[in-house]
């Protein structure tokens, strides 16, 4: 009783700070509150949301049945509201709950991985408990107990997962299994590793509770492999489903034909902009590997600080004392072995403005992945999307952000738009200029992006396997196999995530374009950047229509 009161009161604490001046108040710290219990866990790294003391995830029928009465009564309470006459930037935070509020719809009623996908729960189970070691050490007692806590909660999750599973598919069965291969002496590993650093009373348990999630974990893959050979191809969620995403969810104004185009269009930009940067740079060496990690990590914290100062010399953001850093660092052992299950980084949270971003990093080499091998040349290629001036500097921003109903992450075109941004904005003013072999592999991040918008289309409508969709990805970049096919797992399982880079950038540029012929020789580039960035949690076209007035660049 004493837990389920300190997790209440916890839970309260962290949405004190919103308003209660009308309902729209009212329902948004309700909705926050409650998604911070029912959010799955995911293993794309922007949409971890800090959760109450002592949380575990449920997926237990009983509690499916429990969010969608909820999620009921929100929908209900936000369409009861007349918002009409309230001033733009109201009406803005309204659409952005609608939008929220539409998502869980479209997890629960219209993706359906909790019934559709055998990797879900290992995201429920093995990815929330690598979520609770992402942050560096220390682990203070009430780490410690969560650790083993969440650790004790995986034999039920797994449980609920064969009751969920009614609709499960081969290839997302395969993914599942991909991850759980040799799941017991990876698990038993992370436990030596970080039983050392827990304080001695959740140290004693942690051992016994371990061996009984691997056992669970071996138990469900046997599960899942006795079931695969009769489970159905099909993964696509279809054109209907689709479309609701990108009118309700993302506030698209676009059909899919024209999600395509673009797509094909900014392909064709990239394609012939890096043959022409590889034309330029003929006779120029190679970037050569960091020998070890030690020199990539301190060089990596060279460039942070570099591009910080490079952001405020040419006056395109103003980046704030009190932002804290992106640092790569070594993989601990605790974490060694896991990087197929989630991403292997810590953007901190709003209750940890004060601590590093932390960034973990394989030994540099020939044999590492698309992106592992890039940062293992240049940081900055990955530094400025993912950390400064890109997610980690983008969420902070927005974690203070004065409305604190922006404040909570919502899954849209900006995050991952504004990530994208900062690399071409960048490549532009002159960042990579001392290094024409880094500029080479930026245009080539961007025909990545713009292929994963065809990738993403074809997949929800059907025209691409999640095999054909990664031997595309595979051969068009190009990339090595294994980050193809990870990229399809993870556009095929979640779909609408793969647009948000490509589109949410040429969002943001018809944003400056429109700013800028409005408001002529008034517009400032670094003006303009603050806004976007400490409203980056917002969809873009909300953003347009509060700052400009304009409201034909979103569903109505």
């Amino acid at each position: 009783m004493k837990t389920k009161l300190a997790a209440l009161l916890v839970t309260v604490l962290l949405f004190c700070s919103f308003a209660q001046a009308d309902s729209l108040d009212d329902l948004a710290r309700d909705f926050w509150m409650w998604r911070a219990l029912e959010q799955p866990v995911s293993s794309d790294d922007i949409p971890r949301i800090e959760r109450p003391s002592g949380w575990v995830p449920d997926w237990s029928p009983e509690a499916v049945a429990r969010y969608h009465k909820q999620l009921d009564e929100f929908d209900s309470r936000w369409q009861k509201m007349d918002a009409s006459t309230w001033p733009i930037a109201r009406q803005v935070d309204h659409r952005l709950i609608g939008s929220a509020i539409s998502r869980v719809r479209w997890e629960l009623d219209r993706v359906r991985n909790w019934q559709r996908d055998p990797s879900f729960y290992v995201q429920q189970s093995v990815g929330a408990y690598l979520q609770l070691l992402l942050p560096p050490p220390p682990f203070d007692a009430a780490r410690s107990m969560q650790t083993v806590a969440m650790l004790a909660s995986i034999p039920r999750t797994l449980a609920s997962a064969k009751q969920n599973l009614i609709d499960p598919t081969a290839p997302f069965a395969r993914i599942a299994l991909a991850q759980l291969q040799d799941i017991l002496p990876r698990l038993l590993k992370s436990i030596a590793g970080l039983k050392p650093l827990l304080d001695p009373e959740s140290s004693r348990n942690l051992e016994s509770v371990g061996e009984e999630a691997a056992a669970a974990l071996e138990s469900y893959r046997d599960w899942l492999n006795q079931r695969l050979p009769t489970l159905r191809m099909e993964t696509a969620i279809g054109r209907d489903n689709y479309v609701f995403f990108l009118k309700n969810v993302a506030l698209l104004p676009f059909s899919p034909e024209e999600l395509l185009e673009m797509g094909k269009q900014e392909w064709a930009r990239s394609v012939a902009s890096q043959v022409y940067e590889e034309h330029r740079n003929r006779g120029i060496p190679q970037l050569r590997f960091f020998k070890d990690e030690a020199e990539q990590i301190a060089h990596e914290g060279d460039d942070e600080l570099a591009v910080r100062r490079y952001l405020q010399t040419k006056d395109l953001v103003t980046v704030p004392d009190w932002v804290q850093h992106y640092r790569f660092a070594a993989i601990p052992p605790y974490l060694a072995g896991f990087a197929n299950v989630t991403e292997l980084d810590d953007f901190t949270g709003p209750s940890r403005l004060k601590e590093n971003c932390t960034r973990y990093i394989p030994a540099p080499g020939p044999n590492l992945g698309y992106f592992a091998a890039t940062m293992a040349k240049d940081p900055r290629g990955i530094l400025v999307h993912e950390g400064v001036p890109g997610h980690y500097f983008q969420l902070a921003l927005s974690w203070a952000n004065p409305d604190p109903i922006r404040r909570h992450y919502y899954d849209s075109s900006a995050n991952e738009g504004i990530g994208f941004y900062a690399e071409e904005m960048l490549l532009h003013a002159g960042l990579f200029d001392d290094s024409p072999r880094t500029r080479e592999f930026i245009w080539n991040f961007m025909r990545l992006r713009a292929l994963r918008v065809e990738v993403d289309v074809k997949l929800a409508l059907g025209e691409f396997s999640l095999d054909q969709a990664a031997e595309y990805l595979k051969n068009t970049v190009p990339m090595d196999s294994a980050t193809a096919h990870e990229e399809a797992a993870m556009f095929a399982t979640t779909p609408g995530q793969a647009i948000s880079y490509q589109i949410g950038k040429l969002q943001i540029y018809k944003f400056l374009a429109d700013a800028h012929r409005k408001k002529g020789a008034a517009f400032n580039l670094r003006a303009f950047h603050d806004v976007l960035w400490q409203n980056g949690n917002v969809p873009v076209a909300l953003q347009r229509w509060e700052f400009l007035g304009l409201k034909d660049g979103m569903e109505q």
